[in-house]
C-alpha cells in the first residue's frame, strides 16, 4: 500500500507518498481500506516531531479515517467485511489501509457520505468525551468554545446547541464569527477582545458553565475569569503554551474545576477508554447527525498524496471545519 511518511521532522515538504508494508489485523483488530482521513492540529505537531505516537501505535500520521472493512482479526464479532465505517485512530490514517481496534470502529453516520465521514471520528469523540462526559454540560447551561470556527469548534457548537445549551464561541475574524452564528452560536466574541468581559455582558454577569479550550497556558487566566460559579474548564490543547500561573483563590471562590483531557493516548478498554467513547458517540451523536441537528463541516478535500498542501493550508489559517484527505 501507499502512505504518507515523514523523512525527518520539519515542514509540510517533509511528507512523502511512499510504498509501505500492508497492515495486518491482530487479535481484536480490523483492517480498513481507507477512503478518507482528515487533517488535525495534532498531525502538524507530529510532523514537526513534537507529538510522537503512543507506544505500539503506527508512526504514520492520521487520527481518524473512513472506509470499508477489509479484514477481521481473531475474536472480532462486531464489524463485518465490506461494512462502511469510520474509526478513531492512534495513528495510521494517512494511508490506503489501516489496522485499528474493533472497539474504535463505528458505522458511518446516517445520511453522511463515506468521504465526509472521514472527518468525524476525532471531532465527535473529542467533543463528546470532553464537553459531556467530563464537562457534564446540561440543557440550559452556558457553553463557551474557544476557536469556534475550527473542526472541533464547528462540531462543538452544534452538539451543545442540540443538548439545549446557550452557546458562546470565539473566533478571530468577522466572517468566522458569522459562520459560528450560522452554526447556532447565540453569542460570538472576537478573541482579540476581552473575552470574560464580553461574555459576562452577554450573560447578565453569569459567565460560562462549561468552557472547552485548546490554548492552554495563554488562555488560563481569561478562562478562569469567564467561568460561572461551579463552572468546569476542560483543556484539550496547548497551542498557547504549557505553563501558567493559576489563581487558586479565584478557582475556590467559584467552586470551579479544571480538567485536562487527552484522547490519543487513552486505553482502548475501560470506562474512560476509547471504545466506551466511540460507543457513546454512536448512541448519542449519530442520531443528532441523522436528524440534521449536527452537520459535518468540510472546508475542502485534497488527494492524500498531496497532504502537504492541506498541512500548509491549516497552518496558514482561515480553515473553517475540516480538511479531508481522499485516497480515490
Amino acid at each position: 500500500m501507499f502512505a504518507i511518511t515523514v523523512s525527518e521532522p520539519g515542514g509540510p515538504e517533509a511528507m512523502r507518498w511512499t510504498e509501505v508494508p500492508d497492515p495486518v489485523a491482530g487479535p481484536g483488530e480490523v483492517v480498513i481500506d481507507v477512503v478518507a482521513s482528515a487533517v488535525n492540529r495534532a498531525d502538524l505537531l507530529q510532523r514537526q516531531g513534537n507529538y510522537p505516537p503512543p507506544p505500539g501505535a503506527s508512526d504514520i500520521i492520521g487520527l481518524e479515517c473512513s472506509g470499508r472493512v477489509a479484514a477481521l482479526g481473531e475474536g472480532v464479532t462486531g464489524p463485518s467485511v465490506g461494512d462502511e465505517v469510520c474509526a478513531l485512530l492512534a495513528g495510521g490514517g494517512y494511508a490506503e489501509k489501516v489496522a485499528v481496534p474493533a472497539a474504535q470502529v463505528m458505522p458511518a453516520p446516517p445520511g453522511v457520505d463515506l468521504v465526509t465521514a472521514g472527518g468525524l471520528p476525532e471531532v465527535a469523540c473529542t467533543v463528546w468525551s470532553n464537553v459531556v462526559m467530563a464537562g457534564r454540560l446540561a440543557a440550559g447551561e452556558t457553553f463557551l468554545v474557544q476557536g469556534g470556527s475550527s473542526g472541533i469548534g464547528t462540531h462543538a457548537i452544534q452538539v451543545a446547541k442540540a443538548l439545549g445549551a446557550r452557546v458562546a464561541a470565539t473566533a478571530g475574524a468577522p466572517d468566522r464569527l458569522e459562520r459560528c452564528r450560522e452554526l447556532g452560536a447565540d453569542i460570538v466574541i472576537d478573541y482579540h477582545d476581552d473575552i470574560p468581559a464580553e461574555l459576562r455582558k452577554a450573560t447578565d454577569d453569569h459567565g460560562a458553565d462549561v468552557i472547552l479550550d485548546n490554548m492552554g497556558a495563554k488562555g488560563l487566566a481569561a478562562n478562569l475569569a469567564a467561568l460561572a460559579p461551579d463552572g468546569r474548564l476542560v483543556i484539550i490543547g496547548m497551542q498557547g503554551g504549557v505553563k501558567a500561573d493559576l489563581d487558586i483563590g479565584a478557582l475556590l471562590r467559584k467552586r470551579g474545576s479544571i480538567t485536562a483531557m487527552g484522547l490519543r493516548g487513552r486505553p482502548v478498554d475501560g470506562p474512560n477508554g476509547k471504545g466506551a467513547i466511540c460507543a457513546a458517540v454512536v448512541e448519542n451523536v449519530w442520531p443528532m447527525i441523522g436528524d440534521g441537528r449536527v452537520r459535518p463541516i468540510v472546508h475542502g478535500t485534497v488527494p492524500m498524496e498531496r497532504a502537504a498542501e492541506a498541512h500548509a493550508a491549516l497552518e496558514a489559517g482561515g480553515v473553517v471545519g475540516k480538511l479531508l484527505l481522499t485516497t480515490g
